[in-house]
């Protein structure tokens, strides 16, 4: 059989790498759901702590393999892509356990919403890389507009304070159910019911808060990819390292979730962090002109962005090592 095809390449890579890749993806997550999560059960911290050591480690691992078959560029490229991702990524946990709580979802489902999430981001971010990397390099100068939007972004996360969001002031979920049949409990693990519709008696497909939750979970990551993609695309272009940096740091935060939710209060300073780290990001595309640099050093890039967030994460804990969880 003609295996030649695999040498073709996509987006600058050959098909054998994305296939292998997705591959990988693929098997990790039919071992977490078909193994180690076969029937719905709680997940606590200490499950938590453990499964997202083993996700950061295959990440890591992953990062080690980028950086000895495509050199030192790639692999630090890859790890500060994957170390921004990850942080960027945490910022969605206060969303999600707000929209958890608000649909009353069981903590016994919580893994299961989680999980089909994934699967839905691994699909939006290819369609949002993909676009992006097309605009990148038909039109460079886009990266300029993609470091000024950082900037502005980060600026605005310094100086202004966000609300706390009203799901049930959300468009999207005042629209499904006004335009669908939505059950008010929940059936177990299922998305979908039949039952009998109240205002005719015939059966009808109602969607539950279940899969409510899910659609609003992954709308609020297409949201926060608004942010987490131009950063990317500001530390490497290439669309392989950009896409499985950024799925690799989001497969572990289904794991992370669990443990984090129970302790989000304690890192109330990192969102300041993560603005200076867009900032920095941002910044680095115009200091490398102005410095006559191709482009800014990648130890660098990695090594000040991560003390960025590591001093983020130490200033938060120190703060609110007293304060009890709520």
């Amino acid at each position: 059989m003609d295996f030649s095809f695999l040498l073709v390449e996509w987006l600058g890579k050959p098909l054998w790498m994305w296939a292998s890749f997705l591959a990988l993806v693929i098997a990790i997550l039919s071992f977490d759901l078909g193994i180690l999560h076969k029937q719905n059960k709680e997940i606590g911290v200490r499950e938590s702590v453990k499964l997202s050591a083993l996700y950061i480690t295959l990440g890591i691992a992953f990062g080690g393999w980028v950086w000895w078959y495509l050199g030192a560029d790639a692999g630090l490229a890859y790890m500060t892509g994957f170390v921004v991702e990850k942080t960027l990524a945490l910022d969605n946990v206060f969303v999600i356990a707000l929209i958890f709580s608000f649909f009353a979802v069981p903590r016994l489902y919580q893994h299961r919403v989680l999980f089909w999430g994934i699967l839905g981001v691994i699909v939006l971010r290819a369609i949002m890389i993909g676009v992006g990397a097309t605009l990148v390099a038909e039109f460079g100068w886009i990266l300029y507009l993609f470091a000024a939007f950082l900037i502005v972004t980060g600026i605005k996360m310094l100086v202004m304070k966000e609300a706390e969001p009203d799901v049930s002031k959300n468009a999207l979920v005042r629209f499904m159910r006004s335009r669908f049949n939505v059950t008010d409990e929940h059936h177990g693990e299922r998305f979908f019911v039949k039952q009998a519709d109240p205002k005719t008696g015939k059966l009808a497909l109602f969607i539950t808060p279940l899969f409510m939750a899910l659609v609003m979970i992954e709308v609020a990551d297409v949201i926060f990819a608004v942010d987490s993609v131009p950063a990317i695309f500001a530390i490497t272009t290439d669309p392989f390292i950009v896409y499985t940096s950024n799925i690799f740091a989001i497969l572990g935060l289904r794991a992370l979730y669990f443990a984090l939710a129970a302790m989000i209060h304690r890192f109330q300073y990192l969102k300041p962090a993560l603005a200076v780290v867009l900032i920095f990001i941002g910044s680095k595309i115009f200091a490398a002109d102005l410095l006559g640099l191709e482009k800014f050093p990648a130890a660098l890039s990695l090594g000040i962005t991560f003390a960025i967030i590591a001093a983020g994460v130490i200033w938060s804990l120190l703060k609110t090592r007293d304060r009890q969880s709520v």
